[in-house]
């Protein structure tokens, strides 16, 4: 296989950590991805629970600044599910005094940064072009696209909107879907309110499994995921010649570093994909890949391809 550039110009994003990490171990997270990961973009805040926001708000002042030292650049990331009175005054407050650009969620969010720049992040649905359009004349610099959406029908979106920013979700367990409850507490016997941060004791989402015992999704929280693991390395040359800017990896309990490296290595062109597949197998033990999604089938399948000669 040729190893040719695919493309040094496209960038690395790092999406915001999913899960209940301790806000201790979030900081090393971050800390160790300013000193050694080339990652061009890195998301940070609270997007799933606001009952963890208190824990991790103390840190982010000085994870930002020791991104910012490292040629990070850092956008803030805002809830994905905005429903109590407490959370909107927590998102007006963000979005009046971040000094970082802001990463919108939720549509709440969207209407709060009218005319200003921002990000339209994942759990936001943009299918068509108007919507993409409508979007990007809001101010919006850069839009992340759902992760159900096909290959043909990211081409048909970026061939709309040439010379713009979008992001592609290229690795990782993906968002499917929000809710009011929270699975993880009533899984334990809890209530949403007494949940007793239960979620803690999955760095990854808990496995949810079929009545036969098949594991088909993960739970974090309020949120549902898949319980594969989304793996774009081989469409990475597809999508870029479609005119993607940004490929987004979301947080895993692994050696991201690694991750990132391997990632940034196949665009350039200086690893080989068998090489780079291999790596990433050797990292992901807790569920297998998939790409199904992009090629029109089932998300949770993955389709094998053939190698470019």
């Amino acid at each position: 296989m040729s190893s040719q550039v695919i493309s040094s110009q496209a960038k690395l994003t790092l999406g915001p950590v999913l899960y209940n990490w301790p806000a201790e171990q979030r900081r090393d997270f971050y800390f160790k991805i300013a000193d050694e990961a080339p990652v061009d973009v890195v998301y940070i805040g609270e997007v799933t629970c606001s009952k963890r926001t208190p824990f991790l708000t103390p840190f982010i002042p000085e994870i930002c600044d020791r991104l910012e030292q490292a040629g990070k650049e850092v956008v803030i990331s805002t809830l994905s599910l905005v429903m109590s009175k407490r959370e909107r005054k927590e998102l007006h407050e963000v979005v009046q005094d971040s000094p970082w650009i802001l990463e919108a969620n939720d549509l709440s969010a969207i209407g709060l940064l009218e005319g200003r720049e921002h990000i339209v992040g994942p759990f936001v649905n943009v299918y068509n072009e108007d919507t993409l359009g409508y979007f990007y004349q809001n101010g919006a610099r850069r839009i992340v696209l759902p992760c159900e959406l096909s290959g043909k029908a990211i081409e048909r979106l970026l061939a709309s909107n040439k010379d713009r920013e979008i992001e592609i979700q290229a690795f990782g367990r993906v968002p499917l879907a929000l809710s009011a409850r929270c699975y993880h507490a009533r899984s334990h016997g809890l209530s949403k309110d007494g949940c007793l941060y239960v979620c803690e004791q999955d760095p990854d989402g808990m496995n949810v499994e079929t009545l036969d015992g098949e594991p088909f999704l993960a739970v974090n929280g309020t949120q549902t995921m898949s319980y594969t693991v989304t793996n774009l390395l081989h469409e990475l040359d597809d999508l870029v010649q479609f005119g993607a800017t940004h490929f987004r990896l979301w947080p895993q309990d692994l050696d991201m570093v690694k991750v990132i490296q391997t990632f940034r290595e196949r665009l350039d062109g200086s690893l080989e994909e068998r090489a780079a597949q291999e790596i990433l197998s050797d990292l992901v033990k807790f569920a297998p890949f998939s790409n199904g999604f992009y090629h029109g089938v089932e998300g949770n399948h993955l389709v094998e391809m053939r190698e470019k000669i």
